[in-house]
């Protein structure tokens, strides 16, 4: 092992979207880039697949030999991981990283094998298609409609210290492979009008292009942080918006989107800020998940933020995401407010933003305060304070004004501008401060205004009776505003309270809501630090319990709940009875369903083979007991005809009853395949023999170049045949049945080509239910077991069996199975990798 083995080896992929791109010449080219730099690289293993350009670039370079294995009764060949390693080279190339190995290696994938060479202080360049990635391998099924049995864990190749982008517009990619560089010309046609479209290779390229446009983001985000970057590099528009639960939460989502998508890749992050004291923010659970949904269905992503300084959380989040813009909702308060209590949450943030815009969107409707209204208090806090102040200072006020105006005023005016201050205060600061302030202009009244003046004593009746009309209605006034403000907040939680039980009621009927969603909510609506579904009794005093049957308990434990929320916790327990019953009656559906199964299937097998069992044995005895009879000599014609009848009835018989034990091992799991490599010529002969008399012509197409596919053979001859007696029996006479066979993606497909009228789209599925004949009630066609069967046994062997329509009227049976041939090795109708072609 050399000197630089005491360190990590570095990884390098190129990545590609697709099969063709250049991978394994752009590979080759960067060995011979190092070598010329004095470099030693060698080619652990390269997969040039007979093609000139690409071997070309293997000059020079040292190839290692590779390591032979056998494996289904064929020999192959994987890279020697030993002989690399005893090789110790400063560089080692290395195709194909998702790779499945034969068996007969230490490591059962090829990306293991590279991790061994990492360790071991040796750099590797490898190569990777984007449909290997195992995030991405559902998403490019549903695109491509091809299965992805190989694949590579993501962290693998995001360790890389280099990600190169292998890129090709898709017209040049299909410009390649219809001039053979890609695939054999018996696949360029069946390549091009399935994997290789235009929209598949379209979506596999972006799909490429922004999974390394994400990981150029990460070393962008590393880079900063090592470097206490902290400022916004405005690389890709970011976007992210606030919500608060509110009903406004839609329309700024949308706007955010909007600005999103004005710049190509821009990202939409949306956040919510969960407060401690869990009812602050006026938050709804369920219109929070509904917006977090739209959030997802618009292409953004979801963030829960914890924290009781929002603002900052708000700006700590954006600054963190490298945000460049941040969406708000206008406030909903009013100028007074705002002047009594300060900077609300969008000006704060916009003053702690830095670089970031901040947007302040209005909308029709703002959030509406807590879900749940507080009772203990009727006034914000900072009316509450400024209330008795105002008490104070406006009747001083008030009276160094009177003083000025040289008793151009009566008593009664006089009297009347303090009435008015006072109801000003009460209408601010609520009882209390009326009090302050009823008393304080009480006094500067008298002292002022009143003869005597100069003291506080009064002489005349009439102003003492006008001194205490002047309290009296002042309290009156402060009395009346503090109600107001009582029956507003008793209204406003009145409000949250139906729209909690409506949205409560409105779950229960829909049944889409899990008790561990439901003890969430719980939690949140009445902020409580935990909420918890225990049985039987509980020791602890302090926490809130509420009964929801069969001896189970909704347990909260944080703060004391008052009486007056216990409606609409007995609303939650109500709920979350509903859903654990929900549950166990779920449970047992399931636990019924496959005895229904198990008896809809009964029906169905005693009906659909009454007549089918009968009309074989019917055929056999009649042929057996006419050859017994002594009443009649027949010929040696006769008697070959009547055994002929005798012997075609005993084999449809077995071939019913064969089917309808393989139907029940499938259905019960016990059918075990023994895969193997297995050609397509050594079970289409077999097949085609059982075929009956008389049927129609069957051609094979591309049987002889097939590579062999992991199947079971006698499981995989039954598929065959069923598949070929179905498309004989549709196919009019004079026409031909076809069997095309043809290689892909790691794939052979088979086609069971037939020129009858057909299946409706709407049939398609139905037809491979057990005992569907799709309204044919002609027991002369079998029981409707050959195609459920098929694809129950094509799934057992790990394959897909789909119909599609045959072009000029018919339909086509797609037969596609994993290939016995491992991908590396010289087969041109396996997907090959190739190099760039001039022009």
């Amino acid at each position: 092992m050399n000197a630089e083995s005491a360190r990590a080896g570095r990884l390098k992929v190129f990545l590609g979207a697709a099969p063709g791109v250049g991978k394994t010449y752009r590979m080759l080219d960067e060995g011979r880039r190092r070598q010329a730099r004095g470099t030693d690289v060698v080619v652990a293993l390269a997969e040039c697949h007979r093609r000139p350009r690409t071997e070309e670039r293997l000059a020079g370079l040292e190839v290692l030999p590779r390591a032979p294995r056998s494996y289904g009764g064929g020999a192959h060949q994987e890279m020697d991981l030993d002989a690399v390693l005893a090789r110790s080279p400063g560089v080692a190339l290395v195709d194909e990283l998702a790779h499945t190995n034969v068996p007969g290696g230490r490591n059962t994938k090829r990306w293991q094998d590279v991790g061994e060479l990492l360790a071991a202080g040796i750099d590797v360049v490898t190569t990777v298609n984007i449909q290997h990635l195992e995030s991405l391998n559902d998403v490019v099924e549903k695109i491509t409609k091809v299965p992805q049995r190989e694949t590579v864990p993501d962290e693998v190749v995001r360790r890389a210290q280099q990600i190169e982008l292998v890129d090709m517009p898709p017209e040049a990619l299909r410009r390649r492979l219809a001039h053979g560089d890609v695939y054999g010309p018996e696949n360029i046609n069946a390549a091009l009008a399935d994997y290789f479209r235009v929209g598949n290779l379209t979506a596999l390229r972006e799909l490429a292009m922004m999974w390394t446009a994400d990981r150029v983001d990460e070393a962008l985000q590393r880079y900063r942080t090592e470097h206490g970057i902290g400022g916004v590099w405005e690389t890709r528009e970011r976007v992210v918006v606030a919500l608060t639960g509110g009903p406004e939460g839609a329309t700024l989502i949308r706007r955010a989107a909007r600005i999103a998508a004005r710049s190509a890749g821009g990202d939409l992050l949306a956040a919510h800020v969960a407060r401690s004291d869990g009812l602050s923010g006026g938050t709804s659970a369920v219109a929070l998940a509904e917006q977090r949904h739209l959030v997802e269905s618009l292409g953004g992503s979801s963030h829960t933020l914890v924290g009781d300084d929002v603002p900052c959380a708000l700006a700590e989040f954006a600054h963190a995401q490298n945000a460049t813009q941040l969406v708000l909702g206008t406030s909903r308060r009013g100028r007074l407010e705002r002047f009594l209590t300060g900077k609300g949450i969008g000006e704060t943030i916009a003053a702690m933003s830095g670089h970031i815009d901040v947007h302040i969107v209005a909308h029709e409707r703002a959030g509406g305060g807590r879900l749940l209204p507080s009772r203990r208090r009727t006034l914000p806090t900072g009316r509450l304070v400024a209330g008795p102040v105002a008490g104070l200072v406006l009747p001083v006020g008030l009276t160094f004004l009177l003083a000025h105006t040289g008793g151009r005023l009566n008593l009664t005016s006089e009297a009347l501008l303090f009435l008015l201050t006072v109801v000003a205060v009460a209408c601010v600061g609520g009882v209390a401060s009326a009090v302050v302030a009823s008393v304080t202009a009480s006094l500067l009244l008298n002292y002022f205004f009143i003869v005597p003046r100069g003291r506080f004593t009064v002489m005349s009746t009439n102003n003492i009776l006008a001194l205490a009309v002047f309290v009296v209605v002042a309290w009156t006034v402060a009395a009346v505003v503090d109600r107001s403000l009582r029956l507003t907040r008793r209204a406003a939680r009145a409000t949250a309270e139906a729209e909690t039980l409506s949205s409560l009621a409105g779950d229960i009927v829909r049944g889409d809501q899990a008790v561990p969603d439901l003890l969430e909510r719980a939690r949140e609506t009445f902020g409580m630090e935990s909420a918890a579904l225990v049985k039987g009794p509980d020791d602890d005093g302090t926490a809130v319990r509420v009964p929801v049957g069969d001896d189970r308990y909704l347990v909260l434990r944080g703060r004391t709940l008052p009486a007056t929320e216990s409606r609409v916790l007995a609303a939650f327990a109500a709920h979350v009875a509903a859903a654990i019953e929900r549950a166990r009656l779920a449970e047992a559906a399931a636990e019924v369903e496959p005895v229904r199964a198990a008896d809809r299937m009964r029906t169905a097998l005693l009906t659909a083979v009454s007549h089918d069992l009968r009309t074989p044995l019917a055929g056999g005895w009649a042929a057996v007991s006419s050859l017994r009879s002594r009443d009649v000599d027949f010929s040696a014609e006769d008697r070959e005809e009547l055994l002929a009848t005798a012997d075609e009835s005993m084999a449809k018989l077995s071939r019913l009853v064969e089917n309808l034990l393989d139907m029940s091992r499938l259905q019960a799991g016990a059918l075990v395949p023994h895969l193997r490599a297995t050609l397509f010529e050594e079970v289409v002969a077999p097949a085609l023999d059982s075929l009956p008399t008389g049927s129609p012509r069957v051609e094979t197409r591309g049987l002889e170049d097939a590579p062999p596919v992991i199947a079971d053979p006698p499981l995989l001859e039954r598929v065959v045949a069923n598949l070929v007696g179905n498309a004989a029996r549709f196919t009019p006479r004079g026409a031909t049945v076809v069997l095309n066979a043809s290689t892909h993606v790691g794939r052979v497909e088979l086609r069971v080509i037939d020129r009858g009228p057909g299946l409706p789209a709407e049939d398609r599925e139905r037809a491979f239910e057990a005992f569907q004949r799709l309204g044919d009630t002609d027991n002369r066609t079998g029981v409707g077991l050959g195609l459920a069967l098929s694809r129950g046994l094509t799934e057992a062997m790990d394959g897909t069996l789909a119909p599609e329509d045959t072009p000029g009227g018919g339909l086509t049976m797609v037969l596609s199975l994993p290939s016995g041939e491992p991908v590396g090795t010289a087969s041109p109708a396996l997907p090959v990798e190739q190099e760039p072609v001039e022009g």
